[in-house]
């Protein structure tokens, strides 16, 4: 099932399954072709949770979520994004920092940012927080003007 909300950030739909958040998608969505939805509940009390944290995120009264979340990727991908989710709000970590706490060497940067930009529950999964190296934004799937606002919203510098 799913729903829509309105955000800084443009709109959002949620989706969820079997009790869990799987997906936050950026819209229009076309990177999210094919993916199984559902039926639109406006009225899901899981849907209407997740809208309200993410709201009070928006707000700056929310830095940690708490909701229950299912994302669907590999073993790789799902390890990176537990990584994720230990960058605390307000700091970045860079995919190398992260490839280092997975203890991948080589192209493991490369790596960290293959499944950073599959991340299919972005905000609550704070993929927005991993930047270049040098601390410059990179790539961003929502797109860098998102992810700008995102980081300075956490920084208390909208933009």
């Amino acid at each position: 099932m799913w729903t829509l909300i309105d955000s800084p950030v443009g709109e959002l739909r949620l989706v969820a399954h079997d009790g869990a958040i799987t997906a936050i998608d950026f819209m229009p969505a076309d990177y999210a072709k094919g993916r199984v939805l559902g039926d639109r509940s406006d009225s899901d009390p899981l849907l209407l949770e997740c809208a309200r944290q993410l709201a009070e995120y928006f707000k700056g009264d929310r830095t940690i979520f708490d909701l229950p979340l299912a994302p669907s990727g590999t073993a790789f991908q799902t390890r990176v994004w537990e990584q994720l989710q230990q960058i605390e709000y307000g700091t970045t970590a860079s995919y190398g920092q992260i490839a280092g706490r997975l203890s991948l060497t080589g192209h493991g940067a490369r790596a960290v940012g293959l499944a950073n930009g599959r991340n299919p529950i972005p905000i609550v999964i704070p993929c927005h927080r991993v930047v270049g190296a040098d601390g410059s934004l990179t790539g961003y799937a929502g797109g860098l003007d998102r992810k700008t606002t995102l980081l300075g919203l956490e920084s208390g510098v909208l933009f």
